[in-house]
This record gives C-alpha cells, sequence and structure tokens, in this order.
C-alpha cells in the first residue's frame, strides 16, 4: 500500500505520532557537550514535504482513541518510554497509560485500520502479530533492545523516505533499513554500551507481504487473438551499465561487504521507489538494438517509453515484446515495472583495488560536499537509466532519501539536500565504533584523489627524464648534437571512421528492400569508388533484405470489428467516433479527453487542433505507415492537412506528424483493412521494394526501377523533409506544359 493521505491530496502522507513525556528533539538539550564524547542533534518530528505530523504527548486511552478516528492517518508511530538515566528505549508505557500487552494496544483500532503501525518498543514481536491478525497491512516492530539513537536514525531514515516520495511500505523500510544496518550495525551502535551483546540479530523488522504487480493479460485481449504467436517473449529492457562514483559521508574505512551490501540494498530499494510510482508519458516504435534485429520472431515489436519516475525524474527505455503487450499502456507500464523491480539486483559495488592505503596527507574537504564533512568514494554499477534517475535527483533540495544512506555526492554533483546536522547524525556513529576501521583488508576507502591536496614542496617541478628539449628547428637536441625528428604520423592515435549507425525501420514486410544507406541494414561498410549498377543493386538490396530483416507488420493484432464506413466515403464524425471508441476498447483512456468529440483530439499542431481526419486518409491511401520514409509527410500529407497553411514556417513537421500517427493512428491502422494496395507503375509489380510517391499523381513507383540520371540516391528522397519525387510521366507532361523561352528571356 502506497503511504497516501485519505480526505486530501493524494501525494501526502499523513502520521501520527504518540510520544512518552515530550519531544524527541527534547533529549539534545540533555545530552551532555563535551570534546571526547560526539554530539547527536535529535531531528524535531515536524510537518515537511508530503508528510503531514501530528503530535500526541502521553495520551490518556480516549483522548489517543478520539484521535485515531477523527484523522484516520497512514502511519501510527508508538514511541516506547524514555528514561533519561539510560540510553535504551523502554515498554510503550505513558503514565498511568500501559499499551505492553496485545489486548490493550489492539483495542485502540477499530475498523478504521492505518496503513502502517510503527513500534518503537523492545520485544514487540507479540504485539506486532497481534496487531497484523486484527487488519493492519504492515507492522515495524524490534525484538530487541536498542538504544535512542539507534532507534532515532531508523526513525529518522523512514520518514525522510516518507516526505521525499510516494512510496510503499515495504520500499520505505527496505530503504531504512539499508541505512540502520550502514551506520548502526556496522558500527556496533545498536545498543548501549553497558548493555549485554544479544543472540538476537539487530534492528527494526517488518511484517507484512511484499507488494506485487499485476501482469495479467485483460480477458477482453485475450479473446479473438487467433493469429498472435503462442510463445512470444516477454518484455525485455535494452540498458547498458555503467559506474557511477559516490562520496558517502564518514570516516575512512574498510569497504567491507557488509558496507557495500547495506548501500547495495539502500540503492536497490530507491530504485524500487521511483520506479514503482512511476508513470508512462509516451510510446512511439523505435529500431530495435543493431545486433539484436536479426533475432526478433515475428510479432514482436520495439518501443521506445517515456517514464517519469515517483520523484518527477524523467528517463526513456528501449523494450520489446508482444504487439498486445505494448500496445496497452497499463499492460506495458506494468511489465516495465515488474522486470525492473523484480530483478534481484540493479545495483553492484565495484571495490578499487588500486586504493589499497591510505593517502599521504589529510584529504580536502568541500563545503558543498556534506558540509565539509569527511567522506570516502565508492564505486557501483548500475543502468543508464538508474543513473540519470540519480543524477536528477541529487539537485532537489526536497529529495531527503539520498541523504539517510549517507551519499553527499553522485559523480561529482553533490547532493543539495545535504544539512550540517545530518552530517553529524551519521559521524556521531562513526566516532563511537569500538573497532579500529583501519584493520587489515584488502580495500580500503579513501578520498578520491582529486579531493586530495598535493604534498608540500619548495623544489619546482622537472621536466620528464624521458623527455628531450626541442630546438628552433624542430630537431631534438642533446648535448649539442641534433638528430632526426622522430615520425609524428607513427605516434598519432589509430584514426577512426565516424559513422552513423544503421538500423533497420522496424516498420517494413519480409521481402521488402532499402538502397543507399538504409538498405545496408546488416552489410559491413566497403568504401567503393564507383556506384553499383542499379539492376545489381536492387538485386542485393532484395536479397539481404529478405534474409535479415523480420518482418513486424502488419502485426497479428485483433481486428476493431466497427461498423464504420470504407475511409473513401466515410465522414470525419464518424471517423473519430470510432478512434475514440477503438481508443476506450484498448485501454487508452488517457488519449481521450473528458469532453467528448468536442476536445478530441487534445493535440495541437500550428495553432489548430490536429486534423487525424486527412491525416489517416493520406496515410492509408500512401501504403499505410510501415512504408515510413517512402511517404513525404511534409509534401503530401501536411499540405493537404487543415493544420497546413501558406505561410506555414515549421520545421519538422514530418517528424511530428509521425509522432502523432505513432500515439492516435497506428494501432488503429493495424486493426482496419484502410490500406489501399499499389503496383509500381514502371514494372507494374507489388513486390517489395524502395517505393517512392509521386508528388503529382500520387502513383508509387520502386526507386530501382526509374532509370533516368541524375535522380541521386534513395536517401535524398526517404528524407522527412527530403526532395520530391515525381515520376517518368508527370516529369514528360510538365515539361511539355511549360512554356518555352526565348534566348533573350522573353
Amino acid at each position: 500500500m502506497m503511504f497516501s493521505a485519505q480526505g486530501s491530496s493524494r501525494n501526502h502522507c499523513s502520521l501520527l505520532a504518540v510520544l512518552s513525556g515530550g519531544n524527541v528533539s527534547d533529549n539534545k538539550q540533555k545530552q551532555p557537550v563535551s570534546d571526547d564524547k560526539p554530539r547527536y542533534p535529535f531531528p524535531e518530528l515536524a510537518s515537511s514535504g508530503r508528510l503531514e505530523v501530528q503530535l500526541l504527548n502521553s495520551p490518556n486511552i480516549d483522548e489517543l482513541r478520539r484521535v485515531l478516528e477523527s484523522t484516520e492517518p497512514n502511519v501510527v508511530y508508538l514511541q516506547g518510554e524514555q528514561n533519561a538515566d539510560s540510553e535504551e528505549i523502554g515498554p510503550l508505557i505513558w503514565g498511568d497509560v500501559d499499551l505492553s500487552t496485545p489486548e490493550t494496544l489492539c483495542g485502540l483500532f477499530d475498523s478504521t485500520l492505518p496503513t502502517t503501525v510503527y513500534l518503537e518498543t523492545p520485544n514487540g514481536d507479540k504485539l506486532a502479530e497481534a496487531l497484523h491478525s486484527q487488519g493492519v497491512p504492515y507492522v515495524i516492530y524490534w525484538k530487541n533492545t536498542f538504544s535512542r539513537f539507534a532507534a532515532c536514525h531508523f526513525r529518522q531514515a523512514l520518514l525522510s523516505v516518507i516526505q521525499s516520495s510516494c512510496s510503499h511500505t515495504w520500499d520505505a523500510f527496505q530503504l531504512a533499513h539499508a541505512s540502520f544496518r550502514l551506520y548502526c550495525v556496522r558500527n556496533n551502535n545498536v545498543v548501549s554500551s553497558n548493555s549485554q551483546k544479544q543472540s538476537v540479530k539487530p534492528g527494526p523488522r517488518l511484517l507484512g507481504e511484499a507488494p506485487k504487480i499485476d501482469v495479467s493479460q485483460p480477458e477482453v485481449d485475450m479473446q479473438g487473438e487467433e493469429s498472435s504467436p503462442e510463445n512470444l517473449p516477454a518484455i525485455k529492457i535494452y540498458d547498458d551499465d555503467v559506474t557511477v562514483r559516490f562520496l558517502v559521508c564518514g570516516s575512512p574505512c574498510i569497504l567491507d561487504a557488509f558496507l557495500l551490501g547495506s548501500l547495495e540494498d539502500g540503492l536497490n530499494a530507491l530504485l524500487s521507489i521511483e520506479i514503482r510510482g512511476s508513470k508512462l508519458h509516451n510510446r512511439a516504435s523505435a529500431p530495435p538494438p543493431p545486433l539484436q534485429a536479426g533475432t526478433f520472431s515475428r510479432g514482436v515489436v520495439t518501443m521506445r517509453c517515456d517514464f517519469s519516475t515517483c520523484s518527477s525524474a524523467h528517463i526513456s527505455l528501449l523494450v520489446s515484446g508482444s504487439a498486445q503487450t505494448c500496445f496497452n499502456d497499463q499492460l506495458l507500464e506494468n511489465h516495465i515495472k515488474n522486470e525492473i523491480i523484480e530483478k534481484s539486483q540493479l545495483v553492484h559495488a565495484q571495490s578499487s583495488s588500486e586504493e589499497s592505503k591510505l593517502p599521504s596527507s589529510e584529504p580536502r574537504r568541500s563545503a558543498s560536499i556534506a558540509c565539509g564533512a569527511s567522506v570516502f568514494e565508492v564505486c557501483m554499477k548500475v543502468p543508464t537509466w538508474a543513473s540519470q534517475v540519480l543524477r536528477q535527483l541529487a539537485p532537489d533540495v526536497s529529495y531527503r532519501s539520498l541523504v539517510m544512506l549517507g551519499i553527499a555526492s553522485i559523480q561529482g554533483l553533490s547532493v543539495a539536500s545535504f544539512e550540517k546536522d545530518d552530517a553529524e547524525r551519521l559521524l556521531f556513529f562513526c566516532m563511537r565504533q569500538d573497532k579500529d576501521p583501519l584493520q587489515d583488508s584488502s580495500v580500503i576507502a579513501i578520498s578520491p584523489s582529486w579531493l586530495v591536496p598535493p604534498a608540500p614542496s619548495r623544489k619546482r617541478s622537472e621536466p620528464c627524464k624521458d623527455s628531450k628539449p626541442l630546438n628552433c628547428t624542430g630537431m631534438e637536441g642533446e648535448n649539442g648534437i641534433a638528430r632526426p625528428k622522430s615520425n609524428v604520423a607513427a605516434m598519432r592515435p589509430i584514426p577512426h571512421t565516424h559513422r552513423h549507425k544503421i538500423i533497420p525501420f522496424s516498420g517494413f514486410s519480409e521481402a521488402e528492400r532499402y538502397d543507399g544507406d538504409q538498405g545496408k541494414v546488416n552489410l559491413p561498410v566497403v568504401p567503393v569508388k564507383q556506384p553499383a549498377p542499379v539492376t545489381h543493386r536492387k538485386a542485393l538490396s532484395s536479397s539481404y533484405q529478405a534474409q535479415q530483416i523480420i518482418s513486424l507488420n502488419p502485426l497479428p493484432l485483433k481486428k476493431h470489428g466497427c461498423g464504420r464506413a470504407p475511409i473513401q466515403v466515410c465522414s470525419e464524425e464518424e471517423f473519430l467516433r470510432d478512434v475514440m471508441q477503438f481508443l476506450i476498447l484498448r485501454g487508452h483512456t488517457r488519449l481521450v479527453p473528458q469532453g467528448g468529440l468536442a476536445e478530441f483530439p487534445d493535440a495541437i499542431l500550428n495553432a489548430k487542433r490536429l486534423d487525424l481526419f486527412n491525416l489517416y486518409r493520406e496515410v492509408v491511401s500512401r501504403g499505410g505507415f510501415h512504408v515510413g520514409n517512402g511517404i513525404n509527410w511534409k509534401g503530401q500529407v501536411f499540405s493537404k492537412m487543415r493544420n497546413h497553411t501558406m505561410t506555414n514556417r515549421m520545421t519538422g513537421v514530418g517528424n511530428t506528424l509521425k509522432r502523432h500517427y505513432e500515439t492516435y493512428l497506428l494501432e488503429y491502422e493495424l486493426a482496419h483493412d484502410d490500406v489501399d494496395g499499389e503496383c509500381c507503375l514502371l514494372c507494374h509489380s507489388s513486390a517489395a521494394g524502395d517505393w517512392v510517391n509521386c508528388g503529382i499523381c500520387g502513383e508509387w513507383a520502386h526507386f530501382g526501377c526509374d532509370r533516368r540520371q541524375g535522380l541521386g540516391a534513395f536517401k535524398d528522397y526517404a528524407k522527412t523533409d527530403g526532395l520530391e519525387y515525381v515520376c517518368p510521366h508527370c516529369s514528360i507532361s510538365n515539361f511539355k506544359k511549360k512554356p518555352q523561352k526565348t534566348v533573350n528571356g522573353y
């Protein structure tokens, strides 16, 4: 269950904190300040970000029950008894109120139950089981004794996650528990120094089930899929791992498995929070990865999906999957979330074997990183999208989850929400550890080299022994003897060819072929001096296209089965109503405005509502969207739409039209039989090939069949704003119509 308030904005979470004898912040007045003992600045419990806090100090049973019924909080925090003479937290006793028994505690809650109850009291396993059996979904409890410093650190981490993002209880607990292990358990600061060691594993625990993401296919889409393949691959995300350098607040220490594992778990939980609350905003068909295009089976499509995460970070993912999944927004979104969150490890630590000794000098501190506190460096392997999310969250002053993991900098970008009190709280646990942090180990965490100043020296820097001074003539001089100049060309780096990645368009049929740069999909680029003959080029392109490019169109989609008239005689109102019903039926309700037909579509182009009707008619009359760049979108399609004006100065209108067509009409086209079948006006065959459309008569032709001189390459016409093709018949007709000019030009 996500932390969201009831009866208020869904982006806020309400917390009822029941304290024992005053606010926690009062404890900092009682803590003696000395040079030997570090100070721990207790944070105040106050509303911040999306967290709304209501405090109750030592209430009676009736008052507590009345507040619970009136406010209906999402989270209830019950603090155990605190004694000024002891650092440990006691049972749930506030004066005359005793809630240490399961019967009394369960009597507080009626039919309306909070999402989470946090019991900050030792030996709370029986209390937690009683609350969970009563119906509370998640209960956080402690099974062992613990100090108020450890309790404050975990509580601060948990509430920082809640105030930063709309998180699930499970993910928020995992991040807070990772922070607790990173600073409290690793430094032996769970219990007070005079307490006996416990056999029970220290730390808080969570009672509740892990959330699941529904990836089941709707029954509406499961029916009538006779033509779809049975064993299509699941959603697959194409992304590479990158190395990210973190600066973590703390004294130089050993990069052991416990430290790295805690940091990995914390970052995995942080990324899970961002993805679980993410939203799919846009999807568009995209070419598959070049090295994997030939492995796709029929019916697999590739999509470029734009997401905004829980904390409004923006990422773009390249995914592939079945058509039924990729054309259903909600199903596609759930599959992507499930693929990312259920992945065992998103973050992997890297050890720096070369940095195995401490720096020789005191590290230079920066006020912009952890407010000048000491830091050490940790390298992690994360997906590319994850590094983008982390770098977008670092400058956000209201995002506190990174601070609770001690992360002060990401790839040189400082975490803006890091405060001086945060650094003091984190360093408090590092200074209280009993063991020597510099004991024998293979890897020592040190400050990065760019934070370490050079050693003080009065000597001037000397030139390298191997280097030789050059005289004015460019000859190397040594003892006055001139030697020939070295071969500079031999020392130059090996040149690399700057080639663009050539990727096949995912929308062509199996036998279709390209020409020019578009047709060299999987062929090595070989420099040639003379272009190949047209016939040879045509046969070569056709043979390789048939072997190595797999058809993705037409996709095996269930037909709409509507009673709409043929597109040639259909009215615009009938067409738009049919498109709206189709989008709603296929789950694309985000594309249909609440105002209905009068506001559909809500896309604006050239200061006018997008003319979907003429856009669809012009595209299907020219072979459909899978023809791709064979259509001159700007010259042939846009000019027939109401959005076109004679004084139009829009740039990139072709790409804009294709994007709108993918969003509103591509799936609609695949579910209808509106595409006109064409044949080449030169060879009179409908074989696949490098199709071009005449801008005058609208007829189609194979570019390879037109053997006129001076036509250029197919890529010149295949561009979105490329040349307009004129067939031989129209070229002759236009030439005859032109008036003959005299020599003098009159």
